[in-house]
């Protein structure tokens, strides 16, 4: 009977990613229809993709409800979920307009790691490990069953992230 070394195990990457060019579309789309809509004329209601982070803008908080509504809808069209995006607090604008940061979240925290590593344990698949790799986890096993196991249990779970399974290596 041979060893097997552990590069040769099936493995996965767990990652937390957004695709970028997507949400430039959806970006642009949200402020091309905001700039036409009947309801937001005169409102100044801006959609800006800064860097790591979208910025919201409009004469009212409920205008910027309706501004945000919008680009919620041209992310979700794109296949950008909506976990990636983490809104800071409404603040006052000049001209006492209303103004939201929309921070982007991209890669798996330390804290948000931690708790997959758990959850993955807490499966109790025989063999199956887990480990930090920066903001990504390799997740490693014997069984290709019980990686996809592995899969399926963390897609049925919310850790507040989008997730992806990437990487994945029999």
């Amino acid at each position: 009977m041979t060893e097997v070394s552990l590069g040769a195990m099936p493995s996965f990457d767990v990652v937390s990613e957004i695709d970028m060019q997507e949400v430039r579309n959806a970006v642009d789309q949200a402020r091309r229809e905001v700039a036409t809509r009947f309801d937001f004329k005169g409102t100044n209601s801006t959609v800006e993709l800064g860097d790591g982070e979208i910025t919201l803008q409009s004469v009212t908080e409920d205008r910027l409800k309706a501004v945000r509504q919008v680009l919620e809808e041209k992310l979700v069209k794109r296949k950008v979920s909506l976990k990636a995006l983490d809104y800071q607090k409404v603040e006052e604008a000049s001209g006492g307009t209303a103004r939201q940061h929309v921070k982007l979240v991209a890669g798996i925290s330390r804290d948000k790691a931690t708790a997959i590593n758990k959850f993955i344990k807490g499966l109790k698949l025989k063999g199956v490990q887990s480990q930090v790799q920066g903001d990504r986890l390799r997740v490693s096993s014997k069984k290709r069953d019980d990686l996809q196991a592995t899969i399926a249990a963390l897609r049925e779970q919310d850790f507040g992230i989008p997730l992806q399974f990437t990487n994945f290596r029999d």
